[in-house]
């Protein structure tokens, strides 16, 4: 893989899908061995397919954008708000570890 660019993230469709994937895929997997796989599916599907990461090269974090409502996109499982709440914010977290562990970045210090 080659050395990471921040500036080369603002285009990260074009420079780095497979590295996005793979961070992606590996959040899943990790999160479908310890979650309800029912309730983990419908969130990658009908929340994260339109979720967005982003580096802010400043503070050297990784963030991921959820659409808006994603309480109303899951159609797909019932589950109560405060359990999807916190699975979603767990997916994300997990997501993001991803990301500075596929392109072998430190998180920055104070952050998940």
């Amino acid at each position: 893989m080659a050395e990471f660019d921040p500036e080369k993230f603002e285009d990260k469709y074009v420079h780095y899908f497979a590295e996005l994937q793979r961070a992606y895929k590996n959040a899943f997997e990790t999160m479908n061995d310890r979650y309800d796989s029912q309730l983990i599916h419908g969130i990658d599907q009908q929340i994260l397919n339109e979720s967005e990461p982003f580096y802010d090269a400043e503070s050297g974090a990784f963030r991921v954008d959820l659409p808006e409502n994603p309480a109303d996109r899951l159609t797909a499982v019932v589950v109560d708000d405060g359990k999807l709440e916190e699975t979603l914010e767990r997916y994300v977290e997990e997501i993001e570890s991803e990301l500075y562990r596929v392109f072998d970045l430190e998180p920055p210090s104070g952050s998940r």
